[in-house]
């Protein structure tokens, strides 16, 4: 078995590192052991003296402003979704709108392996405010544009920036907590969901029905950097004042620029980055493209970005393995099976929401006659149940130290029997409080699989590596994520329309392409009608189908978590300094 990452700490499990800044002059203790790491990237070494040079108060409020940042960026992410029908409708031409779509989320789900880099070679905050400068480009953007490609420019920008924030925020609290308490201080730093997921409507609302929606992008272009921007600040404060206190090792000229040039592109493996980047964007472009296609998925088009998206992801991990002077990642990471199954259980959970979640919003509208508020209530338990869970499953493993066997006998069972549950009762004649109950199995299953995922990839790398392998974790809930869309689209098309006709009235199957696209029309039709009751049945029968689809991968889920090492958190000393 591979060794644990990281040393064990000789005082007591869970304290915090008491290294006073002011005992000690330069990078090294009395005891000559590093209190930085000096062989690590220059962003690492910069965030480790400033956990070992800053005090309490510093780190309350460093959590404090994230909190309040995660805050800001779920009513910012939930109200921007809800405004974008009617940003689109403002425009008279829609043709740009799905290129929007996807250009957007390939570009995000890729950036934050750049991201992952200049946080570790320039440092965290430079990294940090880049990403705010991003988001807040796109946020002016959205709110001066008077076109579709103006929008479509803005989207970039802005889910760039918004995503690379949210996960920079993620990395700054793996590098401000020991492993004991890391799952314990994401699910605080979540925990804002709880709240933000409820005010995406009344915030689209005022503002649609007041100074409309251009005043409310406008109103997130201030509230975004006012919040964000101090926890920006105090970790360039606290870098002087560890630099001031001679933590920060001394590092060498670059010489000229040329040579400057050409350390940063060794130090960011940049061949090794455009490889994985380039190979995962083509490989995700054909899960949004293919419907655009005449012949889908027998496009040559298709066929030919798989092929070279997949060419070159192995061309990437024989260049990180022979060839990389530098390594985007350690090749000994890319074989750990902890990490290799952290990385299929966060495919495999993004898979299956993809797969459950699709058109349950518009099922709870046609089948069981709810309104879109109350809808939405009944899909927004998942959010909330989620970080509840994640909280209890953060001080669970503070105490216990154990993060594989939480996963193994409850977050995996609980997805399965609360997706198998909803088999049964997701149904035109399933009760909504049993769909309710299972939304909130599901949840809870969600929030132990999410935490224990993360404790897990980051408990087999070190410090110097915690960036990369968030942001590898992300790319693979991407790809994840889009072989569900594409799963549950497939089995909509091929289940909902051959039911249609096979329930439908005759005299109806002349309206049968319009039900099938328009959910308007869909609940025009009174509730117990024979058109009625045939659509409902017919949405019983394609979620049946997608449900099945999303109970099913599980099992790959429960091959990932045995593949896990069972590393015990207490004790491992990973991050340094005055830490959580």
């Amino acid at each position: 078995m591979p060794p644990q990452a990281g040393a064990r700490d000789d005082k007591e499990p869970g304290t915090v590192n008491d290294l006073d800044p002011s005992v000690h002059s330069g990078p090294y203790s009395d005891s000559d052991e590093p209190i930085v790491d000096t062989t690590a990237q220059p962003g690492v070494q910069n965030i480790e003296a400033v956990t070992v040079a800053w005090t309490t108060t510093a780190l309350v409020f460093a959590y404090l402003m994230i909190w309040l940042t995660y805050f800001v960026e779920g009513m910012l992410s939930n109200t921007t979704a809800a405004l974008l029908p009617y940003v689109t409708s403002a425009f008279a031409e829609h043709s740009l709108t799905p290129t929007v779509g996807i250009l957007s989320s390939v570009i995000g789900g890729v950036t934050n392996l750049t991201i992952a880099k200049v946080l570790d070679v320039f440092g965290r905050p430079q990294g940090y405010l880049f990403c705010i400068c991003l988001a807040t480009v796109g946020l002016i953007m959205m709110a001066a544009c008077n076109n579709v490609e103006a929008y479509a420019a803005a989207q970039v920008f802005y889910t760039v920036g918004n995503n690379g924030l949210q996960y920079s925020l993620s990395v700054f609290v793996a590098d401000t907590s020991s492993l004991r308490n890391r799952g314990l201080m994401q699910a605080f730093a979540y925990s804002p969901n709880m709240i933000t997921c409820w005010l995406a409507g009344p915030i689209s609302t005022g503002y649609l029905n007041g100074p409309g929606w251009r005043w409310c992008f406008g109103t997130f272009t201030f509230l975004v950097p006012a919040i964000s921007l101090p926890l920006f600040g105090l970790f360039v404060y606290n870098y002087h004042k560890a630099n001031q206190q001679g933590l920060v090792p001394k590092r060498e000229s670059r010489g000229t620029a040329w040579k400057s040039f050409l350390h940063y592109c060794r130090e960011f493996d940049v061949v090794g980055l455009i490889l994985l980047s380039g190979g995962v964007a083509l490989f995700l472009l054909p899960f949004n493209l293919y419907t655009l296609q005449a012949k889908g998925w027998r496009s040559p088009l298709i066929i030919c970005l798989l092929v070279f998206g997949i060419v070159l992801m192995i061309i990437f991990a024989v260049w990180e393995r022979i060839f990389a002077p530098v390594t985007f990642i350690p090749y000994s990471l890319l074989l750990d099976r902890t990490v290799l199954g952290a990385c299929i259980l966060s495919a495999t959970l993004f898979l299956s929401y993809s797969c459950w979640n699709s058109y349950f919003s518009s099922f709870l509208q046609v089948v069981n006659d709810l309104s879109v508020t109350h809808a939405s209530y009944v899909v927004q338990t998942y959010t909330v149940g989620t970080a509840l869970c994640s909280i209890a499953v953060g001080l669970l493993i503070h105490y216990t130290g154990r993060y594989k066997p939480v996963c193994l006998y409850f977050g995996i069972p609980m997805s399965i029997l609360g997706l198998g549950l909803m088999i049964r009762f997701r149904q035109p004649d399933g009760y909504i409080g049993y769909i309710v109950m299972c939304q909130i199995f599901i949840s809870f299953a969600a929030g132990t699989i999410i935490i224990c995922d993360e404790i897990a990839i980051l408990a087999a790398a070190s410090h110097q590596h915690i960036a990369v392998v968030i942001a590898v974790l992300g790319m693979f809930g991407n790809i994840g994520g889009a072989i569900g869309l594409t799963v549950a689209a497939a089995i909509w098309q091929g289940v909902f329309p051959k039911k249609l006709v096979e329930y439908l009235p005759a005299s109806e199957l002349p309206n049968l392409l319009t039900i099938y696209a328009d959910i308007t029309t869909q609940l025009s039709y009174p509730v117990g009608s024979p058109a009625r009751v045939a659509i409902q049945h017919a949405y019983g029968d394609a979620q049946k189908s997608m449900l099945i689809a999303g109970t099913a991968v599980w099992v790959l889920g429960l091959v990932a978590v045995v593949m896990w090492r069972d590393i015990r958190v207490i004790g491992i000393k990973q991050t340094k300094g005055h830490v959580f």
